[in-house]
């Protein structure tokens, strides 16, 4: 796994996907609140005039010469929960964004969020 800041660095890289198709670029780091380490991104997609961020998990993830790359689908990214570019995930979203990747979602034990933008 990489650290936050270093992925934080390759924001505006491309992001690919598992058989190295571009899905868009690198827009943001989400963290677990738990553990503070990197769950997942947000990948600028769409055309100028309608550009949105779609969510994609970074586990697994690799870092190669001018790109990231997910280990899922780009079809499968392009269809993920999105917010729109000065949007944020709203605490009532997330539980969506996990359950596009068929990952579990808990929130704290106290109720609170499980993902924070970084």
């Amino acid at each position: 796994m990489f650290e936050a800041g270093d992925i934080r660095e390759w924001r505006g890289h491309d992001v690919v996907d598992d058989e190295g198709k571009r899905i868009g670029f690198l827009e943001s780091v989400y963290v677990d609140t738990a553990t503070d380490q990197p769950a997942f991104a947000t990948v600028t997609t769409g055309i100028p005039t309608r550009r949105r961020l779609v969510f994609v998990p970074l586990a697994g993830a690799t870092v190669g010469p001018a790109y990231l790359r997910v280990r899922y689908p780009r079809s499968q990214v392009k269809d993920a929960p999105w917010i729109g570019t000065d949007g944020e995930l709203l605490a009532t979203q997330e539980a969506a964004v996990f359950a596009h990747y068929n990952l579990e979602y808990r929130t704290g034990a106290g109720g609170e969020r499980r993902l924070a933008r970084r």
